[in-house]
């Protein structure tokens, strides 16, 4: 049921008793944000019939007010989803240049038109529903400068410079574009190794489609030349990461390592009964023995820890798929990947 509908949010605050009566569960609540007092009455009937789950799916566009509501109202009688754009393992039509939102991928041609449309529209709705952010322009400002610097390791001194804004000013803007699930934030990966270490995070765009628009790339051929072509295809492995483990109803564990001597992976995940999954993204198809190197380095820093080393590349139609490309280091292409994050579980 669209509760976007002015009739029908009519009759709910009327009325809510009569309203939900009439309905024959379960019944799908879309836009939810748009009746929030709704909650309380429904909370009535879960109390009355415990055992019987899954009868009132609530779901909404505007996460702000609607996990308001839900916390509020429902502690302890709902399961909290996130849906995410779609995964590779989900769409072949997902990639780098497109991301996974399903309104570009069914319409690719007009991309830039719906993210700009996206863009506008989280400004004066998702992101005033969470702060009063006086200065709209600056802020759009500063999601075009945060793309730019995809990837990398976040300075917020020198994301605020530019912008002729504070440090606690970005830390807040940061935080507002996590809690809604524009960016992802990679936490340096800790462990007693006897080195220094880089302990500040990295930031990724969540959509590497909307990332890609928001530095001007507009083609597949722009992207590769891009220089920010690496970074981009770095950030699209996180996001399949991430997207694995919240289909699975696992928690989000992501993360990456760099020292001070310049030794770096790209990202580590912890996998259940498997050890530590030690990950290298490559933009390329072609995979050679000298990309091991990091990880062979840190698999003995790491000593007799269990692990697996895993170079992670675009896929070839025309040359023959590497599988070894050194002592224990496999060669897999990003689709082979998603699937195996998928069902090694």
């Amino acid at each position: 049921m669209l509760l976007e509908d002015p009739d029908i949010q009519g009759t709910i605050r009327s009325d809510p008793c009569t309203f939900l009566e009439e309905l024959r569960p379960p019944v799908v609540f879309d836009e939810f944000q748009n009746a929030p007092e709704l909650l309380s009455y429904v909370r009535t009937l879960v109390d009355a019939a415990p055992r019987r789950m899954g009868q009132w799916p609530f779901i909404g566009s505007q996460e702000a007010p609607l996990m308001q509501g839900i916390t509020e109202s429902m502690a302890g009688r709902a399961a909290i989803l996130r849906l995410l754009p779609f995964s590779v393992a989900e769409t072949p039509k997902v990639n780098v240049l497109h991301g996974g939102f399903p309104e570009v991928l069914a319409r690719p041609k007009s991309r830039a038109l719906w993210f700009a449309s996206y863009l506008q529209t989280y400004l004066e709705r998702d992101v005033r529903a969470i702060t009063n952010i006086r200065d709209l322009v600056t802020f759009r400002r500063f999601l075009a400068l945060l793309a730019s610097r995809h990837g990398q390791i976040l300075n917020k001194t020198d994301l605020a410079a530019p912008l002729g804004v504070s440090v606690p000013t970005i830390s807040e803007w940061l935080h507002i574009l996590e809690m809604t699930g524009q960016v992802i934030i990679v936490l340096p990966y800790f462990e007693n190794l006897g080195k220094r270490l880089i302990k500040s995070p990295r930031v990724f765009w969540g959509d590497s489609g909307l990332a890609c628009y928001l530095v001007g790339i507009t083609s597949e051929q722009e992207l590769r030349r891009s220089p920010f072509w690496g970074q981009l295809f770095e950030g699209f492995v996180a996001a399949e990461i991430l997207k694995s483990q919240a289909n699975q109803g696992a928690r989000k564990e992501l993360y990456y390592f760099r020292d001070q001597q310049g030794l770096e992976v790209d990202f580590l995940i912890p996998r259940p009964n498997a050890g530590l999954w030690l990950i290298e993204c490559k933009a390329g198809k072609t995979v050679r023995s000298a990309m091991a190197a990091p990880l062979l380095s840190f698999r003995r820093a790491l000593g007799k820890r269990s692990k697996r080393l895993i170079i992670v590349h675009r896929k070839s139609h025309s040359a023959p798929a590497t599988a070894a490309v050194a002592s224990g280091v496999e060669a897999i292409d990003l689709e082979r990947f998603v699937a195996e994050l998928t069902h090694d579980r």
